[in-house]
C-alpha cells in the first residue's frame, strides 16, 4: 500500500484520519468537518459545499475522485453534484463535497458524518495533435445508446 500525506485543517481537528472502511474498498470515506453545534440542512433541490478538514498532497501522474456515497444516494437521495469532482496532483487546498438533495426531503449533515468517498487513481496526460481524419471503427460516431442498439430495435 502506498503512502498519502495528509494535512489537518483547523476545522479537521478532532476528527478521526478518513481511512477505507473495508479490505476491499476502492475509495476512502469522508467525514463532514462542520462546526459540531451546527448542521447543515440540504433542502430539496439545494446543493451545499461540504468541508472535510483535510488537503493533501498528491504524487504526480495521480488524481483523486471525489465520489458519492451509495448508502446516501439510495436512502437519502443524497449524491455529489459534479461527480466525480477531481482533485489534481497540484491542488494543495481543502477537499470538499459538492452535495445535492434530490429527495424531496430536507436532509441534515452533522459533523462527523460520511458523506463521500475518494477514490485515488492514476492518471494519463496526451500530446493533442490536430488531425483530419481519424482511424475508421464499427461504432464510428455513434453515441449515447448507440452500442446498445439491437437491429430490429432501429425505427
Amino acid at each position: 500500500m502506498n503512502n498519502l500525506r495528509v494535512k489537518i485543517l483547523k476545522n479537521g481537528f478532532g476528527l478521526p484520519l478518513p481511512k477505507y472502511e473495508s479490505d476491499g474498498a476502492a475509495g476512502i470515506d469522508l467525514l463532514a468537518a462542520i462546526d459540531e453545534k451546527k448542521r447543515v440542512k440540504i433542502l430539496p433541490g439545494r446543493a451545499e459545499m461540504i468541508p472535510t478538514g483535510i488537503a493533501i498532497a498528491l504524487p504526480i501522474d495521480f488524481e483523486a475522485q471525489i465520489r458519492p456515497r451509495s448508502g446516501l444516494a439510495a436512502k437519502h437521495g443524497i449524491t455529489i453534484l459534479n461527480s466525480p469532482g477531481t482533485i489534481d496532483s497540484d491542488y494543495r487546498g481543502e477537499i470538499s463535497a459538492m452535495l445535492i438533495n434530490h429527495s424531496k426531503i430536507n436532509f441534515e449533515i452533522e459533523r462527523g458524518m460520511r458523506i463521500a468517498q475518494m477514490v485515488i487513481t492514476p492518471v494519463v496526460q496526451f500530446n493533442l495533435i490536430e488531425t483530419q481524419d481519424l482511424d475508421k471503427t464499427e461504432r464510428g460516431g455513434g453515441g449515447f445508446g448507440s452500442t446498445g442498439l439491437r437491429e430490429n430495435d432501429k425505427e
